[in-house]
């Protein structure tokens, strides 16, 4: 029986059962600290115990240096749309339908997702490199001895930056796509004028997709910062580890964003 089961231990199937049991407590664990953690952000933020010169530095990360690569992303991302499918509708008669067309999946989809990707990349791949580099110097365990709660330093105002200055970012790479748009289809379909775009981008918003928009930035910006933060709160075994948690919070963050996109499509759309 003993060479059975050490048989058993080294086959594939063996090795992959095991890996997808360990893929599931991780995730678990990992879900189960997040929301502790964000209890816990909740609890600074009712009493308002916020550190505004910490909050001011963390939205000032979170808005304006991520800029110029949201806006890049966005606007290419709009861009390569507008090639697409102009000169498509052109030939099918609906050139009074291009700009509706870019705007609403500027507006519903591409514009928030593809700014939360940026994002992730830049500002949460930062936050969780920080906090796994302060984790594995033992700054936050000399924080803790000084009786200074990391959620109420670190967390709260990463968190609370993201969820304020989400929407912002979001409203500029939209605009700067749908304009970036705009220019494209009339450059590469006939007879798309700038009026004729711009009346089809005012026919097909609506101030409820906007709102939806806003508030699906935020909850993108509060997930990316609380996941990435979390993740590098955790890190151990030294620079490996600052890498383990950074590559961590940056699939988290990604699997998130889409999980949250897919409930605000269920709940407002479906």
């Amino acid at each position: 029986m003993a060479n059975i089961g050490l048989y058993l231990k080294q086959t594939i199937t063996y090795q992959i059962t095991l890996m997808f049991i360990e893929n599931v407590r991780e995730f678990f664990e990992t879900f189960g600290e997040i929301a502790y953690r964000f209890c816990q952000v909740l609890k600074y933020l009712f009493t308002l115990q916020i550190n505004r010169k910490q909050l001011m530095e963390q939205a000032s990360r979170f808005a304006v240096d991520s800029l110029p690569i949201t806006l890049s992303i966005v606007s290419l991302t709009a861009v390569i749309l507008a090639m697409q499918v102009a000169p498509e509708l052109v030939k099918q008669g609906g050139k009074d339908y291009i700009g509706l067309l870019v705007a609403l999946t500027m507006v519903r989809e591409i514009g928030v997702i593809m700014s939360g990707f940026a994002i992730i990349s830049m500002i949460g791949s930062s936050q969780a490199s920080e906090l796994a580099t302060m984790r594995v110097t033992e700054q936050i365990d000399a924080m803790v001895a000084l009786r200074v709660s990391p959620f109420q330093y670190l967390f709260l105002p990463r968190v609370l930056a993201g969820v304020i200055m989400m929407p912002f970012v979001v409203i500029l790479s939209t605009t700067v796509g749908i304009i970036a748009g705009g220019l494209t289809s009339m450059a590469a379909a006939k007879d798309v004028t700038w009026l004729c775009y711009v009346t089809s981008v005012w026919q097909g918003l609506y101030i409820r997709d906007i709102n939806i928009m806003l508030l699906k930035a935020s909850c993108f910006g509060g997930a990316i910062s609380l996941i990435s933060s979390s993740c590098g709160y955790d890190a151990k075994g030294g620079a490996k580890g600052v890498g383990i948690a950074t590559t961590k919070a940056v699939v988290w963050s990604f699997v998130a964003i889409v999980i949250i996109d897919g409930i605000f499509a269920a709940g407002f759309y479906f």
